[in-house]
């Protein structure tokens, strides 16, 4: 069943995903060449705990960790570990998520280390860009499958490929509600949308092809040819005429920034 949320628990849904938001912003000032993806999920942690909420992920179907870290060909829920170490080039998906009065939030980024080749950054960019473009027809009296058209449209115009298996979700008391939102399908399908909605839309895009395949950790999915995959998510809760984004990526390209210069 798809639940319609109240305007008052859409604001407590925005609580959750700015501190998300934050937390992403403040692992922005840590992601470096050297730096271990567990000292990363420390980092988060400690953050997420400070500001009155408790690690969405930890525990999740007994899931070991605070983040999911994913480095170039993997594609998400890859854990953090002392053994992964950060190197010059490498991209990483960061996916994280907190639940804060009762509510959860859930945002990802992917961030470059270093400086990493055009075809990487051509990929981060583009997959963005398929959140924004899905974001986009994430409206009242719009369908399930206009968003994941649109992700698709552009991702294939681009010369990538998406992640078929792996999708976006409702979000509210659960970390997963109905309904799944793919990141493919055809314009006028699926399930209304419907003003009140929050849903997930976390486009999933590599640059070979789209097959994916798990590792013998149980979590990590990675690209079946090891190419590179990029992941972008925020929570929006449907809105009539324009999608309303309860996460933010402005605190994260502003510590971006003020690295760059």
């Amino acid at each position: 069943m798809i639940l319609i949320k109240t305007a008052e628990e859409i604001e407590l849904l925005r609580l959750s995903n700015q501190l998300v938001s934050e937390t992403l912003a403040e692992l922005a000032n840590y992601i470096r060449p050297g730096v271990s993806t567990e000292k990363l999920d420390q980092i988060a942690e400690t953050f997420i705990r400070d500001h009155g909420a408790v690690p969405g992920f930890l525990g999740y179907q007994g899931y070991p960790k605070t983040l999911c870290t994913s480095v170039n060909s993997e594609v998400v829920h890859g854990i953090p570990s002392e053994k992964v170490i950060l190197k010059e080039g490498d991209q990483l998906s960061v996916d994280c998520g907190v639940v804060m009065n009762k509510f959860y939030g859930d945002t990802a980024f992917s961030f470059e280390v270093g400086t990493v080749k055009e075809e990487v950054r051509r990929l981060l960019k583009v997959t963005r860009e398929c959140l924004e473009k899905g974001v986009e027809q994430a409206v009242d009296g719009k369908r399930i499958g206009d968003v994941g058209y649109a992700v698709q449209q552009h991702a294939e115009s681009n010369g990538y490929s998406v992640v078929r298996e792996m999708v976006g979700h409702g979000l509210g008391h659960h970390l997963h509600e109905a309904p799944e939102v793919p990141n493919y399908g055809r314009r006028g399908t699926g399930p209304k949308l419907k003003k009140g909605m929050v849903i997930c839309i976390e486009p999933m895009i590599n640059m070979g092809r789209r097959q994916i395949r798990q590792d013998p950790d149980g979590w990590t999915i990675r690209t079946a040819d090891n190419r590179p995959s990029a992941h972008f998510e925020w929570a929006v809760a449907i809105d009539k005429g324009k999608a309303d984004i309860l996460s933010t990526f402005s605190l994260i390209d502003k510590q971006l920034i003020k690295q760059s210069n």
